[in-house]
């Protein structure tokens, strides 16, 4: 009997499982999209996070592959200016939604790339504390939101 290639094929399975593990059960987004200015700025990432469970969820990260990077952002007043500050984690309360949207929370994709253009879509994943990740895919949008 010929074991290896069988465990090999399982701990592949699992490695893979583990790279893509479900959305935190009760999470779920909705409304996602980029906006895109010119290719040479950065393009923001909105959406709305809802949780319908009992206990609050933190984002931790997100990614994808039309961005050289991409980050958890938050527009704040400082000094009596807004700007711009990465945040490392964004809860979701329980029982409740968080809006990414123009002068909140978004997603700052550093470095676009080739298929973040108007009129396409480009996946992305957000990753959440304990390990579960949601998938979604973003409509790109033009500088005025259409």
């Amino acid at each position: 009997m010929k074991t290896a290639p069988i465990i090999g094929a399982v701990t592949a399975l699992l490695i893979a499982g583990a790279a893509h593990a479900a959305a935190p059960v009760g999470v779920t987004l909705s409304e996602p999209w980029f906006r895109l200015i010119t290719p040479a700025i950065p393009a923001a990432g909105y959406f709305t996070l809802s949780n319908t469970t009992a206990n609050a969820q933190t984002l931790v990260s997100a990614s994808s592959p039309a961005c050289g990077s991409l980050m958890l952002h938050r527009s704040v007043v400082k000094n009596g200016a807004e700007e711009m500050v990465m945040v490392p984690t964004v809860p979701v309360p329980a029982h409740g939604q968080l809006k990414f949207a123009p002068g909140g929370y978004h997603l700052m994709c550093m470095s676009p790339k080739a298929a973040m253009r108007p009129g396409e879509s480009v996946p992305v994943t957000l990753r959440f504390e304990g390990g579960a990740a949601l998938d979604a895919s973003f409509p790109v949008r033009n500088a005025t939101g259409k």
